[in-house]
């Protein structure tokens, strides 16, 4: 028995190894399977505890316009006051929640989630939902998801390389299982999260948002979210029109991105108390004019992309959510935002679509075509996401026909959002403000998918400064090309030197039987440890920090217990990657 551990416990050894080379894409493959089912499990409790404390008072999830107007403003405003009141309980680092949360901590946390944020979001998260506020149930359920990946991953000590990639997983798969919608999930992590495409990434990514998705439908059926009659364009007379919508989209974008960034300053350094009060206060307000804006807002899709919607009240819900929700998430209301993003676009497109068929209707598709489109434009550009979009507007209403006019809408709405009016993606402008540039780097990008044992030189000897001849010939008889030298008292190492110059010197030498090598001739290296997990973005780092010329790979296990793998160079680094 102990001797099939010891070959099982080699063969985990040797795939976390190539792990870190990025070259074990089935283990890689099946952890992101894995993971997708684990993240369906975290969003399938998510929904439920949301479901069932909604039908407790409301008559249909979701629909809060029912409620007596004074609810309407009770409701948020306590749980406002409720959620602040929790935030003020926790430590201000563990109040980092959603998607800008997962974003910042792949970028510049090798996708590291605590375990503890998660927990505290899906209590937040949920009381946010139930108690009525303007945001979408996406932002959770991607942090849940994400944190699922990076927990599984810190439990098998997977290196951090692959443990970006399961984040990727726990992305995709969340917005798989929350919307019935995969293949969107997929392109969310890659463009949102993993800001890039790798045939690494791609494949468990993509197995994990089917795993997920599949958990789902289990328990949620395989229906589409949004049942809309066959929408197309009535003529390419009516392509100006689509172009117009995504530029008037677009505006409104910037809008809500710029009211995010405003209302987010406004209450930074506030008490939190204080912000979560005022966070629900301006919900309920909103919603005693207009009380569609409550809640995730998927009905009210629904209705837009029907035609259900009078025009006034289209334009109603439109300017009152973007108000409700940029005011809400930016001070603190820890729920997604690409609920609301659907919720606007749909009802402002719809309300383009209105003016459209006032003006020539002849020629213009209905109202409810615009409407889908405009939820997909208002997506794509909020989110700087335009494959994401035009995905989840495929797979919410499985309708073939919009993707010519979308991917007009979504490049039209995407380019005066950002080209326009200078905004980049709502998390990525809003990371910035706080501090934190996301900004992709290629050079950085590809030096976080490979770990150290990449790169490493496994012919290391470690060896004690002072040792018998005897002692270094059984050392150098396994022919070592570098040698790393620890003093007694020393946890750390204290040189590294080759080991050809010790050779020499013992053929120079031999009658010498007790040898100092740090007294010994030779080039001589400055090292600094660096975990087996870490990748070579944390290399290059290390090695700035600690003005090392080396660093030597090691895993502990225990304190006082090391084990060592190899060794990498400065210059060999910057010989191989510049």
């Amino acid at each position: 028995m102990q001797h099939i551990r010891a070959r099982l416990a080699q063969s985990w050894e040797r795939g976390r190894l190539r792990l870190s080379a990025a070259e074990a894409l089935p283990l890689l493959a099946g952890l992101g399977l894995l993971v997708g089912l684990l993240s369906g499990l975290a969003i399938l409790a998510f929904r439920a505890l949301v479901e069932y404390s909604q039908r407790l008072f409301l008559p249909a999830q979701d629909h809060f316009e029912t409620l007596a107007p004074h609810w309407r403003l009770l409701l948020p405003l306590g749980g406002g006051l409720l959620i602040g009141v929790y935030l003020h309980l926790l430590k201000p680092r563990q109040r980092e929640f959603g998607v800008a949360h997962v974003m910042g901590r792949v970028a510049f946390h090798q996708g590291y989630m605590p375990w503890r944020n998660a927990v505290h979001q899906f209590v937040l998260g949920a009381g946010a939902i139930i108690s009525g506020q303007s945001v979408g149930r996406e932002g959770p359920g991607v942090h849940l998801g994400a944190a699922s990946g990076s927990q599984l991953g810190q439990a098998l000590g997977l290196p951090n390389n692959s443990l970006r990639v399961l984040v990727g997983c726990g992305t995709a798969a969340a917005i798989g299982a929350s919307f019935n919608t995969p293949l969107a999930g997929v392109a969310f992590a890659m463009e949102v999260v993993m800001l890039e495409y790798t045939i690494a990434g791609f494949l468990p990514i993509m197995l994990a948002a089917v795993a997920a998705t599949a958990l789902s439908q289990v328990f949620y059926g395989d229906t589409l979210a949004f049942a809309v009659p066959p929408l197309q364009l009535s003529g390419l007379a009516e392509i100006p029109h689509v172009v117009l919508t995504g530029c008037l989209i677009g505006v409104l974008a910037a809008g809500f991105i710029h009211a995010m960034q405003h209302f987010s300053a406004l209450g930074r350094g506030r008490p939190v108390i204080l912000r979560g009060l005022a966070a629900g206060l301006g919900v309920g307000l909103c919603a005693l004019f207009v009380p569609q804006i409550m809640g995730i807002g998927y009905d009210t899709v629904a209705d837009a992309l029907t035609g259900e919607l009078g025009w006034g009240l289209l334009i109603a819900i439109a300017a009152f959510k973007l108000l409700a929700s940029s005011w809400g998430i930016a001070l603190g209301l820890p729920g997604g935002l690409i609920g609301p993003t659907l919720v606007i676009g749909a009802t402002a497109g719809g309300a383009l679509g209105n003016l459209g068929a006032w003006i020539n209707p002849e020629s213009i598709a209905a109202p409810a075509f615009y409407a889908l489109l405009g939820m997909g434009a208002m997506m794509g550009a909020t989110l700087r996401a335009p494959l994401a979009a035009l995905t989840a507007m495929l797979e919410l209403t499985g309708n073939p026909g919009v993707i010519m006019p979308g991917l007009l809408a979504i490049v039209a709405a995407t380019l005066t959002c950002t080209e326009g009016f200078g905004k980049d993606s709502v998390f990525a402008q809003l990371l910035r403000d706080g501090g934190d540039d996301l900004r992709p780097n290629p050079l950085l990008s590809g030096l976080s998918r490979l770990g150290v044992a990449r790169v490493m030189d496994r012919r290391l000897a470690v060896l004690p400064r002072i040792i018998e001849r005897a002692a270094l010939n059984q050392a150098l008889a396994e022919d070592p090309r570098w040698l790393l030298l620890r003093e007694e008292e020393q946890e750390q190492a204290v040189s590294v030197m080759p080991a050809t110059d010790v050779l020499r010197y013992l053929e120079e030498h031999e009658d010498e039987q007790e040898l100092d090598l740090l007294a010994i001739p030779a080039q001589r290296l400055q090292p600094a440890p660096i975990e087996i997990r870490a990748t070579l973005r944390e290399a290059f780092v290390q090695l700035r920090r600690r003005d090392a010329e080396a660093l030597y790979v090691v895993q502990t296990t225990a304190p006082g217990i090391t084990r060592y793998f190899g060794l990498v160079t400065k210059r060999e680094l910057e010989n191989q990657f510049f």
